[in-house]
């Protein structure tokens, strides 16, 4: 049996909110309840977006929260580095791996071009289906609209997840998403690419995240396949809603652990308030480690929304 390796993998775009907190949380304590290990990984690729110090108050941020890690940017480890902005040799050896098979090619097809042609009514995450415009044209020159990216020949058959809380997931990724984009025209390797490549480096047996990101599996899953990887397990957690039913996000300017730091209120009444809007616990503040006694995931199960209470950002 496999030693089980999870990992937090945050982005710097600004303080981690109430959101990132739970998924940070559960992770911690499916990592520590099997006695595994934890990564912690920052995904920094979209330079623009990084915000100056979110990285280090993060980090401080978590630790104050109750939780450690064996790897990450402070304290280093056999996977080294731990930020995606220093690992885009992995990236470009992963596309020339898939480069040897035939199985990339290059696109200079514009999101406004994509649109006009789409099948799909309605967009997923990435934009509307890409309906495989320039599959034919392979890796060979030609006059370009725009700098091209490189997107994935994606087979049509169907990938099929079997997430530890939400249960199968099956999806045609050619159907759904079509040849999704490994590498943007303007050099920027993508999300679906980097987090593969590097949760194979890093030997991630299970993510675990929000049910946001629960249709990206399938596409995950599939590519770790193509690179020659065992696929990750996937265990996609309850989505932490406000009391209203509406998401809980950074970008909303939603409450912050940072701002509750500042406001008074103990790491101690954090948690067990996430605790127990998960359904991992009763109610009442609790550190890290006393959740961790009583760690029962398996209470998550088919759970997609956890409403927080009004009084959860209360000190």
């Amino acid at each position: 049996m496999r030693v089980y390796r999870g990992r937090f993998a945050p982005s710097p775009t600004g303080d981690l909110h109430l959101g990132s907190a739970a998924a940070a949380l559960v992770a911690w304590g499916s990592a520590r309840a099997c006695e595994g290990a934890l990564v912690l990984r920052v995904e920094d690729l979209d330079r623009p977006r990084v915000v100056p110090g979110a990285e280090r108050r993060q980090l401080e941020d978590l630790a104050w929260l109750g939780l450690d890690w064996d790897e990450g940017p402070d304290r280093g480890g056999p996977h080294a580095p731990y930020r995606q902005s220093e690992r885009g040799e992995h990236y470009q050896a992963a596309i020339a791996a898939l480069a040897r098979r035939n199985l990339v090619y290059l696109c200079d097809c514009s999101r406004a071009d994509i649109a006009r042609v789409a099948s799909a009514p309605h967009p997923g995450d990435e934009g509307p289906r890409y309906p495989g415009t320039c599959r034919d044209h392979g890796r060979g020159p030609r006059e370009w609209k725009r700098p091209p990216a490189v997107r994935l020949r994606v087979p049509d058959r169907d990938v099929v997840v079997h997430d530890a809380l939400q249960g199968e997931v099956r999806q045609n990724v050619w159907r759904t998403v079509g040849d999704f984009v490994l590498r943007r025209g303007d050099g920027v390797h993508a999300y679906q690419l980097a987090v593969v490549v590097d949760d194979l480096a890093m030997g991630v047996t299970e993510v675990v995240r929000g049910t946001d990101l629960l249709a990206s599996a399938p596409r995950q899953a599939l590519l770790a396949e193509l690179l020659g990887g065992t696929p990750r397990g996937f265990a996609h957690l309850p989505m932490i809603v406000g009391p209203d039913g509406t998401r809980l996000a950074k970008r909303g300017g939603d409450v912050t652990l940072r701002e509750l730091r500042a406001a008074g209120t103990s790491a101690e009444t954090v948690v067990g308030r996430l605790a127990y809007a998960l359904g991992l616990a009763d109610a009442g503040a609790r550190s890290a480690r006393a959740l961790l006694a009583r760690f029962d995931r398996d209470r998550l199960r088919g759970r997609v929304a956890a409403p927080l209470s009004s009084g959860a950002a209360a000190g």
